[in-house]
């Protein structure tokens, strides 16, 4: 509840997860009262409630105070008498849901003073003796000076109060803002205590399911190949290049779905990010023309030595666009000691097979370097941190790059322990082994900590 163009769509929308909710800068775009139910497995846990803004509220206390009534009995007397009286017909519409029964969240613009027409709004709300809360919406992040004017007005009207950004909220913020809307009232605290559980587990559940996808993308990287035959010699060289892009874009497009997916675990439909392609499977990240934009052979790198990766980690952002992520780790001996997995046919091996039927069959993939598949995985995570954190209030599109969030840095690969690592190449092993025996168990393993790492990135 609260006057127009305040954020109370926008409260709404990120509370019930719902980016279906109409939000708009333009004041009066909710005109009737909108229920937002949240389903979980199957059934109702929570609904929400989205009411136009007050239009005469003046009128309105006028009315009430008149009524001379408990506080349950004045709303409903007020929205029986008033419904085809048009000077109070919105003031109907947006109490009668707590005429119902429902609760309050008062949303308030924190970028603007408080008026005397703020005041009469809280007054009406305070003498409906509802459980009610004041949400200093600060939508405008710039701007947060009437913040302590806004708790101030609020402290004599409402039972608790909460500073909340509806386009950047958390999900553990979200957690808390029913917390404090359970402690308002005994008689809500279990129903709102099975709302935040019921909230909690699929949270969980939705982590799992997500590191499973991830899980499940990697074992099809590691068993995915592009084959073709050609009818002689001469011809092998083209169809081998045609050969390697097809292949490059079907990896990409194996890790689209799988982000596809995870972006549906979290309910977005209008949220859209594409991470950058060349910080993937691109033939320039593994070509001669990219060691030579390094200042190394490709020998170089095969033979530097333990320590090389510290040392070219500024120029290895350029050759990666801007996002090195785990491709040159500064973990000993990732890039050195005889290493020869920086050479492109150990990427995206390529073999002739030899002449049958009359053709030569040309295979790429699939793929043998495990510093791809860490590239994989940090770009799944930071969609992951894009997708969890991205409001669905918001309306407006991510910046290209990739955010600079302690947590979520912390969490790339580059920074795994040796445990976390040996637990991926056991994996990576049995997967492209695909050895039905061992790769179920390698497969748990691996799922299991890197929910955890993305249970870390998400605050829970």
């Amino acid at each position: 509840m609260g006057h127009p163009n305040e954020g109370k769509s926008s409260v709404v929308a990120t509370l019930a997860e719902d980016d279906t909710v109409p939000v708009s800068p333009t004041p009066g775009e909710t005109r009737q009262c909108r229920q937002y139910p949240v389903t979980i497995d199957g059934r109702e846990v929570i609904c929400f409630v989205d009411t136009p803004g007050f239009q005469n509220p003046r009128a309105a206390l006028n009315w009430i105070t008149r009524a001379e009534a408990a506080e349950t009995v004045w709303l409903s007397a007020f929205v029986n008498a008033n419904r085809e009286n048009p000077e109070l017909a919105d003031e109907c519409e947006l109490l009668a849901p707590l005429a119902d029964g429902a609760g309050i969240i008062f949303v308030v613009d924190g970028s603007r003073p408080v008026r005397n027409i703020d005041r009469t709004e809280m007054e009406i709300l305070r003498l409906t003796g509802l459980p009610r809360m004041a949400v200093i919406n600060t939508k405008d992040r710039q701007h947060g000076e009437y913040i302590e004017e806004w708790k101030n007005a609020a402290r004599t009207h409402f039972n608790t109060i909460r500073i909340f950004d509806a386009h950047r909220a958390s999900f553990a913020e979200r957690m808390a803002l029913l917390e404090s809307l359970k402690a308002i009232d005994p008689d809500w605290q279990e129903a709102l205590q099975t709302v935040i559980e019921a909230f909690s587990e699929d949270w969980r559940h939705r982590i799992n399911e997500s590191a499973a996808i991830v899980t499940e993308l990697l074992k099809s990287v590691l068993t995915h190949k592009a084959e073709k035959t050609v009818g002689k010699a001469a011809d092998t060289e083209e169809a081998e290049t045609a050969l390697a892009a097809k292949y490059q874009k079907e990896i990409a497009e194996l890790e689209k779905q799988a982000h596809a997916r995870i972006k549906k675990r979290f309910k977005h439909n209008i949220f859209s990010y594409d991470l950058p392609a060349r910080s993937m499977v691109n033939q320039d990240l593994f070509s001669r023309k990219t060691w030579k934009a390094l200042g190394l052979t490709r020998n170089q790198m095969a033979w530097a030595g333990a320590g090389i990766g510290a040392g070219i980690g500024a120029k290895a952002d350029l050759a990666a666009a801007g996002l090195s992520f785990g491709v040159f780790t500064a973990l000993g001996g990732a890039l050195g000691g005889g290493s020869g997995a920086w050479g492109t046919r150990k990427i995206a091996r390529t073999r002739i097979k030899g002449q049958s039927l009359g053709g030569i069959r040309i295979r790429v993939g699939p793929i043998r370097n495990d510093q791809l598949l860490y590239v994989i995985i940090d770009r799944a995570l930071i969609y992951f941190w894009h997708v969890i954190n991205w409001a669905h209030s918001r309306r407006d599109q991510p910046e290209p790059g990739w955010p600079e969030n302690p947590e979520l840095q912390k969490s790339l690969t580059a920074n795994w322990s040796d445990t976390q690592r040996t637990v991926s190449k056991r994996f990576f092993k049995a997967a492209s082994k695909n050895n039905p025996n061992v790769i179920e168990t390698a497969a748990a393993d691996f799922k299991g900590f890197f929910g955890g790492i993305m249970n870390q990135i998400s605050g829970i």
